[in-house]
């Protein structure tokens, strides 16, 4: 089916003027967009002044004369200054965010030869920084005036990527997508906000594959669909968010689920089905927990995304979609590929843009705004305000930055403890008592069957060297003093002072010493790789 053709501009109070019958005589711009025999325009969003009523009702009168298939939507948009430039984009860009723009059946072109020229940069802006999805139009007179002749007609269609940075504006846009992929919470660690600022570029600018891996409640899901929304509201994509964790994927139903299968494919399949990469055309496929995926899926996800092609299971004919694939992992999928678990195929195509996200236990930072957002939101969804004590509230947050605290569920663990002590504050009020009973809850949970508490969740192997060493230097390391150097910057990561860690990495050996000087010990270790404490935690 065709696309609708919309046009949205300014209304020309000089160019497009003229109430008397001599108005025909003359080239107006906006009566010319619909006078193309060749080109419908099925529908018109003007942009006008209330000064200027008449003038717009008489141009909707004239455009319905030419036109009688086109659609005219008067859009009334007040500015104080029309050559202010901060006034005249925040304008528009308030009437584009709430705009219902439909790219899946509609076109647009966005007409620039008409209004101020603060107004016609304005509309550059937005059509460059897609928060209006079209493409801009110019017109003018034709080369031999000729009375009633539409003139000229383009097409702009722009390199969206050359002008970063033109508008203040854009940086704001940029602050709110970094904002609304941390869903508001004001996180601090530094590492997590820079990872954010990247994801936040990849996301608006990219439709490659993309990988994160990181522990089981570290938020993959959660900032593969933050993505998607992001997407969604810059018109980047029309179709669904469609998740599938792997895990749960065994024999037949795994190819079927994804791929779909024709009727009678295999024993059970009694009707036609169409899979859900079919499901998630025009929009996004996370698949969590890839790693669990087996080698006859793999091979056919290769194909479906490097083609966008595929076959049904049971099926001699292709079917296609064209979806962006993000994909999570708590595993080290290199260890796969060594291991032939995994295609090295597909691991190089879904690692173009790859991602670890720290544990909850790597960004103590983040706890306490975390623990506030999550509280606002419990307090939301039980209709009440609830609000630690002050005393309660310390108590907490000295035991959720503590070592005693490994958090190995992650943002899970953390949701559902703040979940358990809104539920039960008495009168709104979190209390000492209350805190000291869900530490007790927590270090239970935590506990294995023989009393000691778990290490955290994430693995040394998270812990890229190539990012602090030399080539010269990983080379000349055995692999004991690899995986050593791993660990204790594993533990730094965990710890939040020099002191803190040599506590923790020497724990035995400091009882046999007069005088134990753990941090100088940890300092000597690091230096001997060139390395510091601000260098391994920064």
């Amino acid at each position: 089916m065709q696309k609708k053709t919309v046009a949205i501009g300014f209304m020309g109070t000089q160019l497009d003027s003229g109430l008397g019958a001599g108005r025909w005589e003359k080239w107006r711009p906006t009566v010319s967009l619909v006078q193309h025999e060749d080109r419908l325009i099925d529908r018109l969003e003007l942009i006008y002044s209330r000064k200027h009523t008449a003038l717009a009702n008489q141009l909707v009168a004239d455009i319905a004369n030419v036109s009688p298939e086109t659609e005219v939507n008067l859009v009334p948009l007040e500015v104080n200054d029309p050559w202010d430039f901060g006034e005249m984009y925040a304008a528009i860009y308030d009437w584009a965010r709430n705009y219902r723009f439909d790219p899946e059946n509609e076109q647009y072109w966005v007409h620039i030869t008409t209004g101020t020229h603060v107004a016609q940069i304005c509309m550059f802006l937005m059509v460059e920084s897609r928060q209006i999805p079209g493409v801009l139009l110019q017109t003018s007179p034709p080369r031999k005036q000729k009375a009633g002749a539409p003139g000229e007609l383009a097409l702009i269609d722009l390199d969206l990527s050359r002008y970063d940075g033109l508008a203040q504006r854009f940086t704001q846009a940029k602050e709110e997508a970094i904002d609304f992929l941390k869903s508001g919470i004001a996180t601090r660690n530094a590492r997590f906000n820079k990872l954010i600022e990247e994801i936040e570029r990849v996301a608006v600018r990219s439709k490659a594959p993309i990988l994160f891996t990181g522990p089981t409640g570290a938020g993959k899901s959660h900032l593969a669909r933050r993505m998607y929304e992001l997407k969604k509201a810059r018109h980047q994509i029309d179709g669904d968010f469609v998740e599938v964790n792997c895990a749960t994927l065994r024999g037949d139903g795994a190819a079927s689920t994804l791929f779909g299968h024709k009727k009678g494919a295999f024993t059970g399949a009694a009707a036609d089905r169409a899979g859900l990469l079919r499901a998630a055309h025009q929009g996004v496929l996370f698949l969590d927990e890839i790693g669990e995926l087996g080698l006859d899926e793999q091979a056919m996800l290769l194909k479906a995304v490097e083609e966008k092609r595929f076959f049904p299971m049971g099926s001699d004919k292709e079917v296609s979609s064209d979806f962006q694939l993000v994909v999570g992992t708590n595993r080290d999928l290199r260890v796969d590929v060594a291991g032939g678990r995994f295609r090295e195929d597909l691991f190089a195509r879904i690692n173009l843009w790859a991602y670890t996200l720290p544990g909850l236990a790597h960004r103590p930072e983040d706890i306490e705004p975390n623990v506030d957002h999550m509280l606002a939101r419990s307090s939301a969804e039980i209709g009440r305000n609830v609000r630690f004590n002050a005393e309660a509230r310390a108590a907490y947050l000295r035991f959720a930055n503590s070592t005693d605290a490994p958090w190995s569920g992650n943002f899970r663990d953390l949701a559902a403890s703040v979940t358990r002590l809104a539920t039960l504050a008495e009168g709104g009020r979190i209390s000492v008592e209350q805190v000291q009973a869900e530490i007790s809850r927590l270090q239970w949970l935590w506990q294995h069957a023989d009393g000691d508490l778990p290490a955290t969740s994430a693995s040394h192997d998270s812990v890229d060297l190539t990012d602090m060493l030399t080539e010269a230097q990983l080379a000349a390391l055995d692999y004991f003093d690899r995986l050593q150097l791993q660990s204790v910057i594993h533990i730094c990561r965990q710890s939040r002072t020099l002191s803190e860690a040599g506590r923790r990495l020497f724990d035995k050996s400091r009882e046999l010493k007069a005088v134990a000087n753990d941090a100088d010990r940890l300092r000597k270790y690091l230096h001997k790789f060139g390395l510091n404490w601000d260098a391994v935690t920064g």
